[in-house]
């Protein structure tokens, strides 16, 4: 297929692996590069069924599975990375090495290769050997003490935070920035990506404000983001169904007291944002206000304005939400919903240019443009060096 997205041409290898890194590959590939995915073959044959095809982050990508321990399979995934541009890892470090896939190796075969490697805790220091979850790698960073309610424990944000934001969108921005200076230098880098470094550097503003005096480190549950103030939380309604405020700035809550009748025919003097020491006391009078309407009446009321709420929405209710709807934020491919590429390019569109693709779907068509003959394909693929679906 031919991608029109700005990456195409661009081409990235991917050792499978979960979480971040195949997440950033996916990235690569919405953006038109032709991503390659390495997968392991296993004894007995693939791993194949039917859920490969609803594995949306491998979606736009080619998959090749190779056995990573046989001398015959290592040599193909040699040859694909003398003609590749970028390859994405995701092990513990030493890994790649030991399979003869480290930097050096690489490096030695394709000097412009561009070496994406994705951890939580970085190629060295104390903990680099350990084994950890998003949720450990966000807790070493203060990130994970700051989010939850006072007086409550904290609250892990999905993996969104470690995995995603401070995971795999420095793993992007690192791979990217090094295509780039490799058109001047012709030499590829190695990005070394560490969830701990990119959460951390996601925290930067909080550390400002807090630098500034603008917000207490010491107290979670307090701030203004952090559901202390009563213009920024969620609050359950009637239904028991939430709604989404975030009135910060004066006159959009001026509108919010406005539109949502809130202490209606009382002196306007009140209306102002209550000061931090009456939050408390503001925070609950809101909550019964809110508790008078359902949160769909909410929404029809508040519909339009410039009060800064929204209804909280459930992943299926979300789907079809008319703004949603129009903006094709989620789309429908051959039955699998999921989130549309993003950003939106003027001149060169993103796009999903292939399903998620089975273990060793693309084998034989990867190996035969590599040159391999087809009595050479079919002597690895007997050998099981390299597997097809």
């Amino acid at each position: 297929m031919t991608s029109t997205g700005p990456l195409a041409g661009v081409r990235v290898v991917e050792l499978a692996g979960l979480g971040p890194a195949p997440f950033a590959a996916m990235l690569l590939a919405d953006l038109g590069a032709d991503v390659v995915r390495v997968d392991r073959t296993v004894p007995g044959g693939l791993r194949l069924g039917t859920g490969e095809r609803q594995d949306v982050v491998n979606r736009g990508k080619r998959s090749l599975a190779v056995d990573l321990k046989a001398p015959e399979g290592l040599e193909v995934v040699k040859s694909l990375l003398r003609e590749s541009d970028v390859l994405i890892e995701g092990f513990r470090p030493g890994v790649a090495e030991r399979l003869g896939l480290g930097p050096d190796d690489c490096a030695a075969l394709n000097p412009r290769l561009v070496y994406g490697r994705m951890t939580g805790w970085g190629q060295d220091g104390p903990l680099a050997a350990v084994a950890g979850h998003d949720i450990d790698y966000i807790a070493l960073t203060g990130a994970l003490w700051a989010i939850g309610r006072k007086d409550e424990a904290p609250t892990a944000p999905l993996n969104l935070l470690g995995d995603y934001a401070g995971g795999s969108m420095f793993l992007l921005v690192g791979i990217l920035a090094s295509l780039l200076e490799a058109r001047t230098s012709g030499l590829g880098q190695v990005v070394d990506a560490a969830m701990i470094d990119g959460t951390a550097v996601l925290t930067t503003m909080f550390s400002a404000l807090s630098g500034m005096g603008a917000w207490d480190p010491t107290s979670r549950g307090t701030n203004l983001l952090d559901t202390g103030a009563p213009f920024y939380d969620t609050f359950a309604c009637a239904d028991g169904k939430w709604i989404a405020v975030g009135a910060i700035e004066p006159q959009f809550y001026a509108e919010l007291v406005r539109a949502s009748g809130f202490r209606e025919g009382q002196d306007d003097s009140r209306f102002l944002q209550a000061p931090m020491e009456e939050w408390a006391a503001s925070k609950a009078e809101w909550a019964a206000h809110w508790r008078t309407r359902s949160r769909d009446e909410w929404a029809a009321l508040l519909a339009g304005t410039d009060a800064c709420v929204q209804p909280v929405l459930d992943w299926a209710e979300a789907a079809t939400h008319p703004h949603v709807v129009a903006r094709k934020t989620i789309v429908d491919i051959d039955g699998i919903k999921q989130a549309a590429p993003a950003p939106r390019l003027s001149r060169t569109p993103l796009s999903i240019d292939r399903l998620p693709p089975l273990k060793g779907e693309h084998t034989v068509e990867i190996t035969s443009g590599l040159g391999l003959s087809e009595e050479r394909v079919r002597a690895l693929l007997a050998s099981k060096a390299i597997g097809q679906a």
